[in-house]
């Protein structure tokens, strides 16, 4: 259909609908270059303020998704299921996650990001590991997903192009944080895996994204509607971030953490955020016919040892060094371990995970711009978890420096609160999200 750019703009800036086919011309005239990088601009703009209606955000989720490049679904084999998060502090549930899955008779073809911001990354974590090679060709990746049964790899440059495109235009016009714009970015990525199925972990909490239960919610019921909408059986769990997740905030440290996962020594909150989101996938993949069911596969996989054995089998197939998932003291190491003391005797009634974040970032474990180097060897090590009992002078956490700063050192004693009473747990999966 013949667009009329300026009008099309017009229509969404007075508070209009578009319809689907308008919105797919749309997109492919920007691809085609009819469109102006100006123009989408303006358009961008005018959705962030208007917003985009059900129909109008799965229309724009699928002109994304087939912009590019959708990889073909083999004709037999195991059912195809892939996590996402939207990001939080220390979660490196990806990793394990991957391997478990493939070991319980799941395919899991996982199109990851990079950090950014006060978030890590997938593909930062992974590159953590020498050699491991995140950028792939289809083919080699669809190779790993059937030899190895789960592959982790990033954007190509043929996957969603318009979503690449379009995301580094809202990247520096503060249109970012606008709902369907969020769900068209992610869905358009992780559709093009060609899945049978989609399980959502949407962040809630100060080190999230989404910091209101309320703003949480909307976008899971969102994500789970249009993903649905599109054919994709999709669910999704509201899951805690008010206080890190696990012990480790960095990238070789949440390697180390995602390797004692599998080993069945990881962190209770890490393990059981991890076995659930698996068990989910195990159940929508009809692998298991309950979540109960599906953990004791889960379990299975780790204590036989086969989901570390797979883990180790897809860095190798990636070009990554085995030898540092076998060993991990071989994986980057900062120059000096510096402990953080308690100022006094206490429970601990708060870990603040944007203010540890943040001091990572800071520390060289994140990056403000896509262009910031990365130091997989610095970050966090937490000694002391929420309600447990700490006396004076006992280390709260262990920050990994390439220089020491005490500034460091008061930044992150800061972010934890000291109490005289244990405080109640809080629940690691907050609310459920279903079709």
């Amino acid at each position: 259909m013949k667009l009329m750019t300026p009008s099309f703009i017009a229509h969404k800036r007075d508070g209009h609908s578009h319809s689907p086919q308008e919105i797919a011309a749309f997109i492919d005239a920007f691809l085609r270059g009819s469109v102006a990088d100006y123009q989408m601009t303006a358009w961008l703009m005018a959705v962030y303020m208007r917003g985009l209606d059900d129909e109008e955000t799965v229309a724009l989720t699928q002109a994304m998704l087939h912009s590019g490049r959708v990889l073909k679904r083999p004709q037999a084999g195991a059912p195809r299921i892939d996590k996402h998060s939207t990001g939080g502090v220390g979660d490196k549930i990806s990793l394990p996650l991957a391997a478990i899955a493939a070991c319980s008779g799941l395919s899991v073809p996982m199109i990851a990001g990079r950090g950014l911001g006060h978030t890590g990354g997938t593909l930062d974590k992974l590159e953590a590991i020498s050699g491991y090679q995140v950028s792939l060709s289809v083919r080699r990746f669809a190779q790993i997903v059937g030899r190895v049964g789960a592959s982790i790899m990033g954007q190509t440059a043929d996957i969603a192009p318009a979503d690449r495109r379009m995301y580094a235009l809202r990247d520096v016009t503060a249109t970012v944080a606008c709902r369907p714009l969020i769900v068209a970015s992610i869905l358009s990525k992780k559709l093009a895996a060609n899945l049978d199925g989609l399980v959502l972990d949407v962040k809630v909490g100060r080190g999230a994204f989404m910091a209101s239960k309320k703003d949480a919610r909307a976008l899971a019921k969102s994500l789970v509607t249009v993903a649905n909408q599109l054919g994709t059986k999709t669910i999704a769990l509201l899951t805690d971030m008010d206080q890190p997740l696990g012990r480790s905030i960095g990238n070789a440290l949440e390697v180390k953490e995602s390797i004692d996962i599998l080993r069945g020594i990881g962190p209770r909150d890490s393990t059981e955020l991890t076995l659930r989101l698996v068990s989910e996938m195990l159940v929508l993949g009809k692998v298991a016919s309950t979540r109960k069911q599906a953990l004791v596969l889960a379990r299975r996989s780790i204590d036989s040892g086969h989901a570390l054995e797979r883990f180790i089998k897809m860095v190798e197939m990636h070009g990554g060094d085995p030898a540092m998932i076998s060993d991990p003291r071989r994986l980057p190491r900062a120059r000096h371990v510096v402990p953080v003391l308690s100022p006094k005797a206490g429970y601990v009634a708060d870990i603040h995970p944007l203010r540890l974040a943040l001091l990572a970032q800071e520390m060289g474990a994140g990056r403000r711009l896509l262009s910031d180097p990365i130091d997989p060897a610095v970050g966090i090590e937490l000694c002391a978890e929420l309600g447990q009992h700490v006396e004076q002078g006992a280390p709260l956490c262990l920050l990994h420096l390439q220089h020491k700063s005490q500034r460091a050192v008061e930044q992150a004693q800061a972010a934890f609160t000291l109490a005289s009473r244990k405080k109640a747990a809080r629940p690691l999966v907050v609310e459920e999200i279903r079709p």
